[in-house]
């Protein structure tokens, strides 16, 4: 069992950066795999990006990628989000994940654990 717990949404302008942070408590975080996803008003629920387990391979949607980066650090049992160069379509709520599956990691259906959210708001 893993509880997560979102940090760090705001209200920034176009071009700002947020540091979204995700903590996690529980046994074994360092054995998940982990994800971000984010969800605007009436709009689905989409894969931001992923870290495995290892650390080894990051994953990102072709929309934020270049301007957002992934990081863990199991040490502290939190996985990070940083967000540059936000745009106002990159506002929704921010959702953290974890999976022990191994399965695809951008499948919102493959994650076994969800934090409640944090809200990103960018304004032009």
């Amino acid at each position: 069992q893993v509880q997560l717990v979102e940090s760090g949404g705001g209200l920034v302008q176009a071009g700002g950066s947020l540091r979204l942070s995700c903590a996690a408590s529980g046994r074994a975080f360092s054995s998940y795999d982990m994800g971000w996803f984010r969800q605007a008003p009436g709009k689905e629920r989409e894969f931001v990006a992923a870290i495995t387990w290892s650390r080894s391979s990051t994953y990102y949607a072709d929309s934020v990628k270049g301007r957002f980066a992934i990081s863990r650090d199991n040490t502290k049992n939190t996985v990070y989000l940083q967000m540059n160069s936000l745009k106002p379509e990159d506002t929704a709520v921010y959702y953290c994940a974890a999976q022990s599956s191994r399965s695809y990691l951008s499948i919102a259906g493959n994650y076994n654990y969800w934090g409640q959210g944090t809200q990103v708001t960018v304004s032009s």
